[in-house]
Formats: C-alpha cells, sequence, structure tokens
C-alpha cells in the first residue's frame, strides 16, 4: 500500500492536498492522507524537495532530518489512530529567499516509502519516483509533477524571520510569574516570587477536606473557581495549542510547574464519592472590606460547594474542561497526574450533565462573578475529554451543545467561540468556520467592536485589554487552524503590540515588561511590605512589590488612563485577564519560529 501527498499552490489540488494560502517564503496547507487499512499511533514522514520549517497543526513534530527536508510527524491523543480512509494533516511551512514553494510526498511509517530515493513528487502520469517528472509547461524543480504551477500573486506582508518589534518571549515569561504571584496555600521552595509567602493553608470544606491552594482571584483575596477554571482551560488550550511557542521562549518548565497549581486544586475540589464539587471558597463581600496581605489573613473563609440539589453545571463543566486539557498537556510530561486529571474529568462531566443549572445561582457569586449559561461550558468539557480520550461520545454530545451564532466575546462567561473553534479543531467541518471568522471580524478594525483612536480592540470599560487580548488568541488559533490566514495574525499583532506599548502612553500595561509601565495596580498582596490597611491603599504611592507579569485592565474607549489603585476598572488585575493574553503571546512565538508571523503594523499613536 502507497500513501502519496503532492503539494501544490493557491487555487490548485494535486492529489489529496489542498493549499489555504500562500505568501513569500511561506504557506499553510492541508493534506488529505488516504490509507486503505487502519493506521495505530500512526507517524507520518514528510519529504520535502528543499528545507522547510513546520508548524503543524493538529500533528506534533517528532523530529528532523536531511537539513529539514524531512519532517516526522505524529499524532495527537485525540488522533493518534488513522482508520481507513481519509485523514486531513494541515501545517504551516516557511521556505528559503528565492527557492519557491517546496514539492513534497508522505508515507505512514511502517509501510511502503512511496518517496522513493529522491524525494519530492509525483508526474500526473504516476511516476512516484523521486525523479519527478515534466509539469507539461515547464519542470517545478525538484521532481514534482502535474499540472503547470502559477504562482499566486504575492502579498505586501514581509515577515520577521524571528525578530519582532516586542520581545514576546520575555513578555510570556513574565506573564507566567503573575500567576506564580497568585498562588494561595503552602507555597513550594521553588517558589519566583520572594515577597510571596504561604497563605490560607487551612481552607477547608466540610470535615476538614483540604482546599488549600489554588489561585486568588485578581486583587482580592478569594478563590473563585469559575474564572480560575476559565483561565486554566484558556493558558492549556494555548500551550496544547503553541506548545512550540513555549519552547522557542523557554519558558515550557515553567509553564508546566505554574499550570500544574491550579490542576492540583481543582482536583481537591472535586469529591466524586460524595457527589460534591467545592467551587468558592472566601466571602467575597467580607473580603472586599479588607485591605491586607494575604500572609496576615485570618478571617473566616467558608467554602461554597455545588451538589445535586444546588447545581453548578458550568463552573462544573468549566472545571472539566481544564482538567481534561491538563490531561491532555501533562500526558508525556506525567503520565500519572495526567490519568488522575481525565478520570476527574469524566466524573465530573457526567455529574454537571445530570445536574444541570447555574452555581451563581446556588452560591453566592452572583455580584462577582454571575454565570448566565452552561451549554458553552458542557461543550468545552466535551471535546476536550474527546481530546484527551479519542472516545466519539464526547465529540457527539460536544456537537449538542454547540451553539450556531456570533459570540459577544470570549470571556469567564461566554465560551460560545472557543466551543466553535475547538469542534472545528476536532472535526474539520467548515460549517463552524463562519461563526469563528464572524467572531474574529467583528473586533478587527473596521468590524462592530469600537476602536480607539491608537488601535485597541474596545468591547468594555472594564478589563478592556482582556477582552483584546482573547480576541487575539481567538484570531491566532483560527490562523493556525487555517482560517483567516495573515490577516488575522496581525489584527492579533496590533492588539499584543498595543498592550506592549504602541498606545498613546507608549508604556507597557504588562508590568515589569520594559521599563514604563504601572506602578500601582489595584492588587492587596503587592501593595504593602507588612501590616497592610486602607492607609496603603489611599496613599497613592507605587506598590513597593513590582507584580511581573499582570496585564492591568487597560484604558478607557479614547485610550484615556490613569495609574491609581483605586481605579479598578482600568487598573485591577486578574486571572482572567492575562490567559488570553499569555496563550496570543504563545501563538506569537509559535508563528515567528516557524518564520510565519507578519511584520509588525505600524503604531497608530
Amino acid at each position: 500500500m502507497k500513501v502519496l501527498v503532492f503539494l501544490a499552490l493557491i487555487g490548485l489540488s494535486y492529489g489529496q492536498l489542498k493549499v489555504v494560502s500562500k505568501w513569500n517564503n511561506g504557506l499553510n496547507g492541508e493534506v488529505t492522507v488516504h490509507t486503505d487499512s487502519p493506521v495505530n499511533n500512526w507517524k507520518a514522514h514528510v519529504i520535502f524537495s528543499h528545507p522547510v520549517k513546520m508548524a503543524p497543526w493538529t500533528s506534533e513534530v517528532v523530529s528532523t532530518a536531511q537539513g529539514g527536508k524531512e519532517v516526522v510527524l505524529h499524532g495527537k491523543s485525540y488522533n493518534h489512530n488513522a482508520p481507513a480512509g481519509d485523514m486531513k494533516l494541515g501545517f504551516t511551512i516557511s521556505y528559503g529567499d528565492g527557492e519557491g514553494p517546496p514539492t513534497a510526498c508522505a508515507y505512514f511509517e511502517g509501510q511502503s516509502n512511496s518517496c522513493g530515493g529522491g524525494g519530492g513528487g509525483s508526474s500526473s502520469g504516476g511516476n512516484t519516483g523521486g525523479g519527478g517528472g515534466n509539469t507539461g509547461g515547464g519542470n517545478t524543480g525538484g521532481g514534482g509533477g502535474g499540472d503547470p504551477i502559477t504562482a499566486a500573486p504575492a502579498t505586501h506582508c514581509t515577515y520577521a524571520g524571528g525578530q519582532t518589534k516586542y520581545d514576546y518571549g520575555q513578555a510570556l515569561g513574565l506573564s507566567i510569574l503573575f500567576y506564580d504571584a497568585q498562588r494561595s496555600g503552602r507555597l513550594p521552595s521553588n517558589n519566583p516570587i520572594p515577597w510571596r509567602g504561604d497563605s490560607a493553608v487551612d481552607d477547608h470544606g466540610d470535615n476538614g477536606v483540604d482546599l488549600s491552594g489554588g489561585w486568588y482571584d485578581a486583587g482580592d483575596l478569594v478563590k473563585f473557581n469559575f474564572p480560575m477554571a476559565w483561565a486554566s482551560h484558556t493558558l492549556l488550550w494555548g500551550l496544547n495549542k503553541f506548545k512550540d511557542g513555549y519552547e522557542a521562549a523557554g519558558q515550557l518548565d515553567m509553564m508546566y510547574d505554574m499550570i500544574k497549581w491550579p490542576l492540583e486544586y481543582f482536583l481537591k475540589c472535586w469529591r466524586p464519592n460524595e457527589q460534591v464539587y467545592y467551587a468558592q471558597v472566601g466571602d467575597g463581600y467580607e473580603d472586599h472590606k479588607i485591605w491586607q496581605r494575604p500572609e496576615d489573613m485570618h478571617m473566616n473563609r467558608p467554602a461554597y460547594k455545588i451538589t445535586a440539589s444546588k447545581p453548578g453545571s458550568d463552573v462544573c463543566g468549566q472545571t472539566a474542561a481544564a482538567m481534561a486539557a491538563g490531561a491532555v498537556a501533562f500526558k508525556t510530561k506525567d503520565a500519572g497526574f495526567s490519568q488522575k486529571l481525565v478520570a476527574s474529568a469524566k466524573t465530573l462531566y457526567e455529574f454537571a450533565k445530570a445536574h444541570r443549572g447555574h452555581y451563581s445561582d446556588s452560591i453566592p457569586a452572583k455580584d462577582f462573578y454571575g454565570s448566565t449559561s452552561d451549554a458553552d461550558d458542557l461543550c468545552l468539557a466535551a471535546v476536550e475529554l474527546f481530546f484527551a480520550t479519542g472516545d466519539q461520545q464526547y465529540l457527539s454530545q460536544a456537537k449538542g451543545f454547540y451553539a450556531a451564532g456570533t459570540a459577544w466575546a470570549f470571556s469567564w462567561d461566554d465560551n460560545k467561540v472557543a466551543c466553535q473553534l475547538l469542534l472545528y479543531e476536532a472535526t474539520k467541518d467548515s460549517k463552524y468556520t463562519g461563526d469563528v471568522k464572524a467572531f474574529v471580524n467583528q473586533y478587527k478594525d473596521g468590524g462592530s467592536v469600537q476602536h480607539t483612536p491608537c488601535g485597541l480592540a474596545w468591547r468594555d470599560q472594564w478589563g478592556s485589554l482582556r477582552y483584546a487580548g482573547n480576541a487575539a488568541y481567538i484570531a491566532l488559533a483560527a490562523a493556525a487552524d487555517g482560517i483567516g490566514g495573515d490577516d488575522y495574525k496581525t489584527f492579533a499583532v496590533s492588539q499584543i503590540n498595543y498592550a506592549l506599548g504602541d498606545n498613546r502612553q507608549h508604556m507597557s500595561f504588562e508590568i515589569g515588561f520594559g521599563n514604563n509601565f504601572p506602578r500601582k495596580p489595584h492588587h492587596k498582596a503587592s501593595s504593602c511590605n507588612a501590616g497592610c490597611s486602607w492607609n496603603e491603599f489611599n496613599s497613592g504611592a507605587p506598590n513597593p512589590h513590582i507584580l511581573k507579569g499582570a496585564l492591568v485592565g487597560g484604558p478607557g474607549s479614547n485610550d484615556d488612563y490613569n495609574d491609581d489603585r483605586k481605579d479598578f476598572a482600568k487598573n485591577e488585575v486578574a486571572c482572567d485577564y492575562n490567559a488570553g493574553f499569555q496563550s496570543a503571546l504563545a501563538g506569537l512565538e509559535h508563528f515567528n519560529a516557524a518564520g510565519a508571523l507578519p511584520a509588525s503594523p505600524g503604531a497608530k499613536c
């Protein structure tokens, strides 16, 4: 049996490959690989006529050889077994100046090497040898075959080739430190935040159930699982999607260490034998009456739980999604931990499905993180369980939770577009692409979402940068799936660059990035050395500790901003604020490493 793949250019379809988009020195391509019989734990060898850098969409690079001419891919947890028939593989490749698009062929490891000794092509007459054949009007070079190839018009976009206006890797590393600064509980020996210590080590549920750990939500000291789970899932989605971005930034180990913290906490919160899920620790009303460091906190911290009679399918679904995505992320890093996560995700998802209801109607969270839907959260749980297990029942159920239409935002209470895009990743069904495109297009300049004079997609006054960063991540994830191409990447670059300095103040809204950044974030832990009180809150002095990596709420609709901790709409920080922003940074690193990142658009201010 032979499995062949032919590489073509835009507008042409050779064999089983469709080119989605092309630019100078790169292209997005999707191959349909046919096999007559199932191939379990497949590896595919892709042989190019000249060296390339590849960023696959739904597979992973195992190794490269021949100076970049040969790339070996293997499947992810949800697609590592190829059934008989057609299987699609998509990727972004870049190649050297003046070389032009390569020809390519591919085969499954363990089967006949149909590429021959020379690699690189096939003739339209059926010659699959490495020497290639004539192309009618001329030779494609490197042994390709088929009809004459006409290159699509080159775009005016040039590629950064490793040089970007801002150091996205540094910004990514700083963001990880922000989450480390949000840790609750007994801190590990490798704690990288010297001004943070142990806190809330006695957090507990009924009968002394240990609920220590997790993240403090924002500038306050409550552990709200709804936004914590959303942030965790968004970060894990970005890790699973753009793992090579973390590697390129030198931050992969730090990311694994950081994201394990909330996952371990979620395992404590779900008590399957008792059918109880603890969704919040701390009273938001009482917490907001006191300005203090977490290390000095001695107030009563009640734990609020979800049960069959007090349902919360939204927070349970969101947490199950985070645990399932964590199982994928840790599958090769820590197999035992991965197995614990997927087992808990399964039972929590079943509990959520059996007891539908908004969690904020069951516990006192409505004034802080009120929920308006649960189907989107259950969709995330189901599709992530499909990715973690490969079980088709989860994919079928995720489709049942799907809702068509354009999401208002991607945020802790709106996972609609995440459901749509993840379903596209799982199925490659074009029915989902229109929803995703409509979402991103509304955030682009000229869309329905307002843009500030300096270029920020400004959805809402409360955490304006959060919405822009989240939209940037969706755009990059879509581009990695072959949707939107350079247009979406350029939009994402513009929004992240705005946050890092392309704004009216010419400052970074990520604390610690560069020399000009907010000094007075609305954040209890960093605002005092010791003996914290409302005097420190009202002092107007900079926080004594630099809250590295935190993304503040952001400017107003006219790019107005004042560094003032009393203005919590613009200066509070939160776990959900950084999540899409950080995953977008990983996406930018991913595309830049592949030589497929457009040059930064010019700043508007």
